[in-house]
């Protein structure tokens, strides 16, 4: 199908958003395993609730909006997966590892961020006002997950970092 209107482009972006949090579903608990901050394990072990939650919306805007919900590859996702996967796997030191993690982590969220707000400001633009209503609540929580992030990282992760560095 051709992009040729702004509906098309709304279809399209949300075929990302759908490939995007379909991949976080798998990555998520391999991000917890590799985590040791019983914080971040619990982030990543809510990271996937949350992400069904939202492939469940975006499975009802796809109705709402009589659109296949199909994945659409996002290269630009699976980069930053690929990325967290690769901070899972790599032999660093074990605060330093989980900086490293949700660093990663929040990186993905502001993907996810900068997709949910335009997918609701396109949902809006085009009259789709329930859809728009739906991506604004994912929009929403991620942006609460970024502030949980930052907290996290600031007053837990990276002070733990340090502390590791200290010790060596």
């Amino acid at each position: 199908m051709a992009t040729q209107s702004l509906h098309d482009l709304l279809v399209s972006d949300l075929q990302y958003l759908y490939y995007a949090d379909k991949q976080l579903q798998k990555t998520f608990p391999e991000l917890a395993r590799a985590a040791t901050s019983d914080s971040l394990k619990r982030l990543c072990q809510e990271g996937v609730v949350y992400t069904a939650e939202r492939v469940e919306r975006l499975e009802t805007v796809f109705d709402q909006l009589d659109a296949n919900p199909r994945a659409k590859t996002s290269h630009g996702m699976k980069g930053l997966i690929d990325e967290a996967q690769e901070v899972a796997q790599k032999n660093l030191a074990t605060g330093v590892k989980d900086a490293a993690l949700l660093a990663a982590i929040q990186r993905i969220s502001h993907y996810g961020i900068a997709s949910y707000g335009t997918a609701a400001a396109y949902a809006d633009a085009v009259g789709e006002k329930k859809a728009a209503k739906i991506l604004a609540r994912s929009l929403k929580e991620k942006k609460e997950a970024d502030e949980e992030m930052t907290e996290m990282a600031e007053s837990e992760i990276n002070p733990a970092a340090l502390e590791g560095e200290d010790e060596e």
